[in-house]
């Protein structure tokens, strides 16, 4: 629709006398297409908008893009040539398919994208899943855009947490990935009712400091066996990463010594009362009670914030960078992005994302109070296959595993990352309302009329004159806005809400309207039309990382 919306905007700043003009979309098609409101000239003209608005319109001559204009009230509506957005939009799908939808506006452009990031103590939940969902469809709506994303996950791999997990699993042997939260959530209630065993495990920490050989290969063995774990539940739902940034690299390497003096330079780093260097941040507003952000021990060894700023400084050197962050994070990057303003260096982009609740309220996995991904994605499976026997009498894995991971993904990144997603079984799964089986239906449906008919690529699409056709191929010519405005806010739910209003779009024209039982030229012009909606739903379906279905 862009060039309708430049048609509009030449004849604004020709007539207004404006150069910034934002237009807005109707409440209804019956009003237009595209409106002026015309508040916006009213004290530099000293005039009632109502009256700017008639004076406008009769200086405007209809065009081939836009071929008439309503003054209702303070606005200035504008009708667009349905033919010609027909003709453009429906020709220009079909011929760029697969690719329909992208700007191209990150061709050349790197981008270093850090997500999921869970500490490796345990297998993950379906919480701390959704940093993993946003930040794999972030990265593909990047891609679909030309950049060149690489995908990191760091793994904080000398933690307390990963302390605890070596102590727990003193003296057993065989561990395997699915012991491994039941060791963390033991040795936590272990710890609860003996307070010595937490000095063990800071003792262990300061070993593994140490370079001492046994211990950093204990920690190195229960390490992998979780982050092999988490990856293959991940890959299970489509989602890889391409670089794996180790914590441990910076505990032994000089690279903290290095960033320590960089921050000398700015004059804002000092020993505090304890024999620690601290980082002074006044001035930025952080909403912390003692703006200082503590980098050492006493001893002079290095803390998390100051391996974390090394980290960061490593990744801007590439290219920007992009972190996915739950909210609970917020605090605390905000104030290392803080000190990376300090070292005069461009901080990531952030999503911060809300969390996943459960009927009981938040998931915490140092109580075990959480659902796994990998039972979760189980009993989406389940449910999935039992869905599919009920309605077509039999189920085959790839269609079940389709229709179960596209139900999670969905249910997930359908809501905005700030806000809570409050995940329902039933809904998630079901055929009906905003649901990623919906959205596969109609997909599946359209696949089913095409099988039976045979695309003119001819027909005349000026035939395509009923309401709900034009309101349909509408929709379908701002899926490249929808897409731009996913990439440059960084939010996969618009790409989400999309489909799903595109799903519903295509189920009510189908409701009212014939396709293969049409008049032959109309069936013909129908055809490319509903081929162009598939093909739109597919491209946004992908997006989210969300498989299709020809049929289901």
């Amino acid at each position: 629709m862009d060039e309708f919306k430049d048609e509009i905007i030449k004849f604004l700043k020709k007539e207004a006398k404006l150069e910034n003009i934002e237009l807005e979309t109707p409440p209804s098609p019956e009003m237009g297409d595209y409106a002026f409101p015309c508040f916006v000239l009213a004290k530099e003209w000293k005039k009632n908008p109502n009256d700017i608005a008639k004076e406008l319109s009769q200086k405007f001559r209809p065009t081939k893009l836009v071929n008439e204009i309503k003054v209702i009230g303070p606005y200035l509506n504008f009708f667009v040539s349905k033919n010609k957005i027909a003709q453009d939009t429906i020709k220009i799908i079909l011929k760029q398919k697969n690719k329909y939808g992208s700007a191209n506006v990150g061709k050349n452009k790197k981008i270093l994208l850090e997500h999921t990031s869970i500490n490796p103590n345990a297998s993950p939940h379906v919480g701390r899943a959704r940093n993993a969902m946003i930040g794999d469809s972030i990265a593909r709506i990047l891609r679909f855009q030309g950049y060149k994303v690489e995908v990191h996950y760091l793994v904080n791999d000398v933690g307390k947490q990963i302390a605890m997990l070596v102590l727990g699993a003193e003296g057993r042997k065989n561990i395997k990935f699915d012991d491994l939260l039941n060791v963390y959530i033991e040795i936590n209630k272990k710890m609860e009712e003996n307070p010595e065993l937490e000095k063990q495990a800071f003792e262990l920490l300061n070993k593994l400091e140490k370079n001492d050989k046994e211990t950093r290969k204990k920690f190195e063995n229960v390490v992998k066996i979780c982050i092999d774990g988490q990856t293959k539940i991940f890959s299970e739902l489509g989602i890889k990463y391409d670089v794996f940034d180790y914590e441990s690299k910076y505990l032994w390497s000089k690279e903290t010594e290095k960033t320590l003096k960089r921050m000398e330079k700015t004059g804002k780093l000092f020993i505090d009362g304890f024999n620690r260097w601290v980082l002074d941040q006044k001035g930025y507003g952080l909403g912390v009670k003692v703006p200082v952000l503590v980098l050492t021990r006493a001893d002079g060894t290095a803390l998390y914030p100051l391996r974390d700023i090394t980290y960061h400084i490593d990744k801007i050197s590439k290219c920007d960078n992009i972190v996915v962050f739950g909210e609970d994070h917020k605090s605390y990057s905000e104030q290392i992005f803080a000190a990376l303003k300090e070292l005069e260096l461009k901080p990531p982009k952030a999503v911060y994302y809300s969390f996943v609740l459960l009927q009981d309220g938040k998931m915490s996995t140092r109580k075990g109070n959480l659902v796994l991904l990998s039972d979760f994605m189980k009993e989406a499976l389940s449910k999935a296959n039992e869905e599919l026997k009920k309605r077509y009498g039999k189920s085959d894995e790839q269609s079940a595993k389709a229709i179960a991971y596209g139900a999670v993904k969905y249910g997930i990144l359908r809501v905005s990352p700030e806000k809570n997603v409050i995940f329902d079984w039933e809904h998630a799964l079901s055929f009906e309302g905003e649901t990623s089986p919906y959205i596969q239906y109609a997909y599946a449906r359209i696949s089913s009329i095409l099988a039976k008919g045979k695309l003119n690529s001819k027909a005349d699409l000026s035939l395509l004159k009923e309401n709900e056709e034009t309101e349909l191929i509408k929709l379908l010519s701002h899926f490249p806005e929808t897409v731009l405005k996913a990439v440059n806010d960084l939010k996969p739910h618009l790409i989400a809400n999309y489909i799903y209003s595109l799903a519903q779009k295509f189920n009510e024209y189908y409701h009212k309207h014939q396709v293969l039982k049409a008049e032959e030229k109309v069936k013909d012009a129908r055809l490319l039309l509903i081929s162009a909606a598939r093909q739109v739903l597919k491209n946004g379906l992908n997006l989210l990382g969300i498989d299709v279905l020809e049929r289901m």
